[in-house]
């Protein structure tokens, strides 16, 4: 009779303990099951502000052997070297920096500086189609340079590999200079041993261009007393 009496009184506390585990258990469950549900809605959210619908995308991604390291030049004349080529581009970029169409404030001329009575003794009489025309103000130049080399072609035999002014002189460095001062101006500085020098109006002279341009393969260049641009229709 007693046994009776403990289990019956301990069946109502187990029956509650049973339903207050379930009911904890729910209620986790249901706490769960909302958080989850809410990162994944902000994960959503976050993810939709990146979306690339109706762009028109393009990309390339270069793979490591297709990739190249450049490096900054070295000189203003490029790969040319001493070659004739590099030493005509050479002069042109420190006359105009390379620009054909440049009119200084003196009224010098095109990528080499002409002055328009120089053009005229080479055959070439209009300044504005000469600004136009990059072939005719390559062709002025070569020109002018056969021609100065003829002037100066005993000149160069006697004073090139000597030093002239504290610099050693070169056929290239010559040409240069005479392109500068004109071939007369550049006798005279060669043949008084530098005494007798010459300065353009920005102040250049012909020790500097001497100098600056020696060393260039110029045998390229014919003597050309007469040299005269050929114009074409």
């Amino acid at each position: 009779m007693r046994a009776e009496i403990v289990v019956g009184s301990f069946l109502p506390k187990f029956n509650k303990m049973i339903k207050t585990k379930y009911i904890r258990i729910a209620v986790l469950l249901v706490a769960v099951a909302y958080i989850a549900t809410g990162f994944t809605f902000k994960k959503e959210t976050e993810t939709s502000l990146f979306s690339t619908e109706g762009l028109e995308l393009y990309f390339y991604v270069p793979n490591v052997d297709e990739v190249v390291e450049i490096k900054p030049l070295s000189s203003n004349h490029l790969f040319l070297g001493k070659t004739y080529v590099g030493f005509r581009e050479a002069l042109g970029f420190k006359e105009s920096r390379g620009d054909y169409t440049i009119i200084n404030e003196f009224g010098y001329l095109g990528k080499y500086q002409f002055n328009v009575n120089t053009l005229k003794m080479i055959g070439v009489y209009n300044p504005d189609r000469f600004l136009k025309d990059s072939k005719l103000q390559e062709a002025a130049f070569s020109a002018y340079t056969a021609r100065n080399k003829w002037i100066l072609r005993r000149d160069i035999k006697r004073f090139v590999g000597k030093t002239v002014g504290g610099i050693r002189v070169t056929e290239s460095g010559i040409l240069a200079a005479a392109h500068l001062a004109g071939a007369g101006n550049v006798k005279k500085y060669l043949r008084s041993g530098g005494a007798t020098g010459f300065s353009d109006a920005f102040g250049t002279s012909i020790g500097y261009y001497l100098k600056k341009f020696s060393g260039y393969d110029t045998s390229f260049i014919k003597p050309n007393k007469k040299a005269k641009v050929k114009l074409k229709a």
